[in-house]
């Protein structure tokens, strides 16, 4: 079965997401578009985008877990727990995507569409409070970000 794109809101990087550590904000940058991709790819290439999501997801998640624990960041635990069952859900999907459930696709798109959801709190409570604590660590201070083009912000440290 191949069809085109669902019709899905596109999802796009915004200066609201940048978080003031570049590593950080350049991998939420790919982040944003490789779900994108899922969000925009037809049925034939949605199995394509969703593990081109996942190996980034590995790639990030480790990354910012490295982050953690080469600094001892306090909630480290509670940041890497959220990671890791978004990586059981992120894997269980792509098992279904191989399999022949007529409902693949949708169930492959809703999970697109569930990162755009969960990616916003999930940078401003947790990636937040790891980007000002790396800043700190690295700088003695927290970053200040100027976020353009972001109704009803100026700057946020």
């Amino acid at each position: 079965m191949s069809s085109a794109a669902v019709a899905s809101p596109q999802f796009v990087w915004t200066d609201a997401y940048a978080l003031g550590y570049p590593q950080m904000d350049d991998t939420h940058h790919e982040f944003v578009e490789t779900v994108n991709a899922m969000l925009v790819a037809s049925d034939d290439e949605f199995p394509q985008a969703l593990d081109a999501f996942a190996d980034h997801a590995e790639r990030h998640f480790k990354q910012e877990a490295d982050w953690m624990n080469g600094t001892n960041f306090p909630a480290a635990d509670c940041h890497i727990d959220e990671h890791d069952a978004v990586m059981k859900s992120v894997r269980d999907v792509q098992a279904l995507v191989k399999s022949d459930n007529p409902k693949r696709f949708e169930i492959g798109r809703s999970l697109a569409q569930e990162l755009v959801r969960w990616f916003p709190g999930h940078a401003d409570y947790l990636d937040s409070a790891l980007s000002q604590w790396l800043s700190k660590k690295a700088h003695g201070g927290a970053p200040i970000v100027i976020r353009r083009n972001v109704a009803g912000s100026a700057t946020t440290g």
